[in-house]
Order: structure tokens, then sequence, then C-alpha cells
């Protein structure tokens, strides 16, 4: 048992910094690499009816069913035709494996803590619920995501209420 807490240490604390960048227009944000699971190229999705629109539905992952969410309609952008360069991030949040649907993947990097500064706070009038730091690296910022507040409660039983052995039936 002890083994295993080390390694588990020791696998954190390589990741620790460690960050998938991916752009959204013009923005670049960052994910901790320790809750990225994979990515994966576009995929046929599958839609579920009478949910928030940024939720675009289902995946069938190696028949694993997998909620998707469109990023650029999460955080209030224009939507836009999705490329060859448009993939899926799968992320598990612990609580929730979910794909995000991202512009394009950057690269992984190592931002230090030293070069992450915390978001504005609620009174300059940004909403960074979602933020958890802003990274700078080489003279540009990247906005730190937080993966577990990228879905509030209420959407994350909206999602946990989506029947997905009822859709891997139906996708059959």
């Amino acid at each position: 048992m002890q083994i295993n807490e080390e390694l588990e240490d020791f696998q954190e604390d390589t990741q620790h910094g460690r960050y998938l960048t991916f752009s959204l227009g013009e923005e670049v944000f960052g994910l901790e690499i320790r809750y990225v699971t994979e990515i994966i190229g576009m995929q046929p999705i599958t839609k579920i009816p009478e949910v928030d629109p940024y939720i675009k539905g289902v995946i069938n992952l190696r028949g694993k069913i997998i909620p998707v969410i469109d990023m650029r309609l999460k955080f209030g952008k224009e939507p836009t035709a999705y490329t060859d360069r448009t993939c899926i991030v799968v992320i598990d949040t612990e609580n929730l494996i979910i794909g995000l649907i991202v512009d394009m993947v950057s690269e992984v990097m190592t931002i230090e803590d030293e070069n992450i500064v915390p978001p504005p706070d609620q009174r300059s009038g940004i909403r960074n619920r979602y933020i958890k730091g802003i990274g700078k690296v080489d003279g540009t910022v990247k906005l730190l995501l937080d993966c577990k507040t990228l879905l509030d409660i209420e959407e994350t039983q909206e999602i946990s209420s989506i029947d997905l052995d009822a859709v891997k039936e139906a996708d059959n």
C-alpha cells in the first residue's frame, strides 16, 4: 500500500505545473495535464434533447458514452464550423468524465508557479469562476482553467442525469 501512495505522489509531482494548452479563437487556455485523459479528433455526436445549447450531446468512445460540451458556446463566444483542427479533449474531474470541444490543441507546457498570478477578483467585473490563474509564458498570457469548476452543480446534475445507458442502446 505504501508503494502505491508513493507512486501516486511521484506522478502528481511530475505533472505539477504541466498544462495542455488549446485555443478558442485568439485566446489560449490551459488545463492541468493531470485531468486530461486523451485528445481525439471530432467524432459523430449524438444530440440530446432539452439540454443547454453548449452541451452538444454524447460520443461513444470505445464503448464508453461521454458527454461533450462546446467550449466556445460555454464561454459565450460565437459558434464556428468545426475544422480538421477541431478536437475533443477528454477530461476526468473525479466526479465526471466529459469531452471539451476546442478549436485547436497547441502543446503541453510547464508553467512554473512563480509565473502564475491569480485571476482578477470579481470586483473588476470579469467573471472568472472558470479561471484558476493566469500563466505568463514568453510574453504571452494563458488562461488556466479550473477543471473542477468548469461545470457548476446544476450543470453537473444536468449532464449526470442524461441516461447514458439509453443513449448507448440507441447507438447500437
